[in-house]
């Protein structure tokens, strides 16, 4: 039987995560912390994994870091872990020697962590641009004015019209970027791939980058890169219902309401924050209330609903989302909801911590018909619409 040949991937990624990243804050290195529920290090497999011309991805990380990774990427494939070094150069060297003995590529792709958000577009500008070159990295021209300072002061402007801002991944002929890393002075160091390409004596070719490549530093680039992201609108619907029982208070919206009744349920069986809660679990597509609050819980025995709802709330804002509007129907012959209309409103709008003109609560009857008509119960009917972000 003839041997079967292991042919090696032609294209790798080589994504380095091996930093503590101290200058974003937080109690965890910076490609482990989350944006929109997922963690920088997976948004940054994510993309990579999406564009075809990616055959393999390799992550270097620093020491005892790879449990961590693995907890975080899930059942994303990937081809290796590899321990880096002291700096990104010595981690790259890692990483390339390692894929070197692993069978090598053709082509690889070397990408920071910290620049999680990668357009397919750039990727494609990178590998079109190998095909006459050894190396390639996308910039941005630099658009703000530059100066030199000098003791606090300004001096002399910069001409900015040759300055580009690098990003990666930056892409090379595999062959090419491992030799150019051996023969590398140690005592030196880089900041980026393509400047070690370049000492060896080959040009790095600029390909237009992306704004959203922009690296991660510090604290408020998290924020701001989960507002940046393109947003999905989610739109969820809740119903309750609950049969009204002598010697039970009525909470209605948060608030107690005066009634000869009250309605029964297993926690206060407040109707319109059940609603609520389902219709914003439904945006989510994180199921209902009884998924995550089971009436079988004894736990849940006369709670208030207002702590669902606020689970609710900080479900949405786990996932860098945002709740843009709730439209709540109550449904009963009694109590009359007019008086307590704006009071319910408030009430909501501070549970969900938005403003009052985000929340519409309306209340209608059956014309006497049915169990409401015929008041056993009330029902109620809830609208979420959620914004979420979504990836390119």
């Amino acid at each position: 039987m003839r041997p079967v040949m292991t042919v090696p991937p032609s294209t790798v990624a080589l994504i380095v995560a091996a930093g503590q990243g101290s200058r974003a804050g937080g109690d965890v290195p910076k490609q482990f912390r989350m944006i929109a529920a997922k963690s920088v290090i997976a948004h940054a497999v994510d993309a990579l994994a999406a564009h075809g011309g990616v055959d393999a991805i390799h992550i270097v990380l620093g020491e005892g870091q790879e449990a961590t990774a693995r907890a975080l990427l899930c059942d994303r494939r990937v081809a290796s872990f590899i321990t880096g070094a002291d700096s990104r150069r010595g981690s790259v060297r890692a990483g390339l020697e390692a894929i070197a003995a692993s069978g090598g590529a053709d082509v690889v792709l070397i990408h920071d962590a910290a620049r999680p958000f990668l357009p397919a577009a750039v990727v494609d500008r990178l590998l079109d641009a190998l095909a006459d070159a050894e190396g390639a990295t996308p910039a941005l021209p630099v658009a703000d004015t530059l100066v030199r300072g000098m003791d606090g002061r300004m001096a002399h402007a910069v001409d900015r019209a040759a300055l580009h801002r690098v990003q990666t991944p930056q892409a090379f002929r595999f062959a090419t970027i491992l030799a150019a890393h051996r023969a590398w002075n140690d005592a030196e160091e880089a900041t980026d791939d393509a400047q070690i390409l370049r000492r060896w004596g080959h040009d790095v070719i600029l390909v237009q980058g992306d704004e959203r490549l922009a690296k991660l530093t510090f604290p408020e680039d998290f924020a701001r890169a989960a507002q940046a992201l393109p947003r999905t609108m989610r739109v969820g619907m809740g119903y309750d219902v609950h049969r009204l029982a002598p010697e039970e208070e009525l909470w209605l919206g948060g608030i107690l309401v005066p009634h000869d009744r009250g309605l029964a349920g297993h926690s206060d069986a407040d109707v319109a924050l059940h609603a609520i809660v389902d219709a914003i679990l439904g945006a989510l597509a994180e199921g209902d209330i009884g998924s995550h609050f089971p009436p079988s819980d004894p736990q849940w025995r006369g709670a208030a609903s207002d702590r669902f709802l606020a689970y609710a709330r900080d479900r949405v804002a786990a996932r860098d989302g945002t709740i843009e509007h709730v439209d709540l129907t109550i449904i009963c012959e009694a109590p009359k909801i007019g008086p307590h209309r704006d009071s319910i409103r408030a009430r909501v709008a501070e549970i969900l911590a938005v403003p009052l003109d985000r929340v519409s609560v309306k209340a209608t009857t059956t014309e006497r018909l049915g169990f409401a008509g015929r008041g056993e119960g009330i029902a109620a009917q809830a609208v979420a619409t959620v914004s979420l972000p979504a990836l390119f």
